[in-house]
């Protein structure tokens, strides 16, 4: 999430079409808490996600340019701190793991996705996307596919982005609104894509190439923004809903199952982590902080 989409959100007007079910509450409210407090990041702390390690990565740790790294504490907080910092000219987004533990971070100043050796942290450019506006959040479905979102704010535009395992970029999709939040579905057959300025949720079918089609409206939102989203592991969406102080739970089927309410305003992505995988941390650009709550079904990386 940029500065300029703030603006760019609170211009829109709401659009005709609302979910029906938009609003749900639990029955049993959800314990939010701070994991990391106010201020030790900066406003553009995006991306984060669980290493191989157990820590939580998320970049902006105190200005743009870096990643940093949590360690959880005994008192059940997180201890932040500077994991590497990026190539002069590049700014991170998104951020997800390979199986071999490889950090890839979407780029969107160098119009790259970095990899990060986690143990030497020596980065280098994966892919570089020709033509990008500039890649926002990554999602690596379970081949090994990377696929990306790519909005261009200064016109409520944009594109989506595959790359394979080789580092080889394809533009799938362009002419597309503010295209953000991205994620694949547990099993690897169904991407999603979220569009923060026009509110709206995509699915596409994945076909065994890594290909896209049958693109179909999930869900339309009736206020506010979307930013990052992640899938647990029943392949329910957990979305960061930009300006509402929310995380929004909506199910395959485009169900609003529950909307979480958080201590800021603007969330910016979610990351599913913890022993279990049933820890939902969820970055927060108007706190510069990290908060998070307790999910029922981990991960969909973390598995049933």
């Amino acid at each position: 999430m940029l500065s300029i989409c703030a603006a760019l959100l609170c211009a829109c007007t709401p659009p005709s079409v609302s979910a029906e079910s938009a609003g749900a509450k639990s029955a049993v409210p959800v314990a939010v808490r701070d994991y990391v407090g106010d201020g030790v990041f900066s406003a553009g702390i995006e991306g984060p996600a669980t290493g191989p390690d157990g820590a939580l990565y998320a970049v902006a740790f105190g200005r743009d340019g870096t990643v940093g790294r949590v360690l959880p504490r005994a008192d059940g907080g997180g201890e932040a701190s500077l994991f590497v910092e990026l190539p002069a000219g590049s700014t991170g987004n998104g951020i997800r793991f390979g199986a071999d533990g490889t950090m890839y971070v979407a780029d969107y100043t160098g119009h790259n996705v970095l990899a990060i050796d986690p143990a030497t942290r020596a980065v280098r450019v994966f892919a570089h996307l020709d033509g990008a506006h500039q890649p926002n959040d990554i999602a690596l479905a379970p081949d090994g596919t990377l696929y990306a979102s790519d909005p261009d704010w200064a016109n409520d535009g944009g594109q989506l982005w595959r790359i394979d395992r080789a580092g080889r970029a394809q533009r799938l999709e362009s002419g597309m609104g503010t295209t953000n939040g991205i994620e694949v579905s547990p099993d690897g057959r169904r991407l999603y894509v979220n569009e923060s300025v026009q509110r709206r949720v995509w699915a596409y079918d994945i076909a065994a190439d890594g290909a896209v089609s049958g693109k179909r409206l999930l869900l339309e939102f009736p206020d506010h923004g979307l930013d990052g989203m992640r899938s647990d592991a029943e392949g329910n969406l957990y979305i960061a809903r930009y300006g509402a102080g929310t995380v929004a739970v909506v199910s395959p089927a485009g169900a609003v199952l529950d909307e979480i309410p958080l201590k800021g305003r603007k969330p910016t992505n979610v990351a599913f982590g913890g022993a279990d995988g049933r820890d939902v941390y969820v970055t927060l650009q108007d706190r510069g902080a990290i908060e998070v709550f307790r999910s029922a079904a981990p991960g969909r990386e973390y598995g049933r």
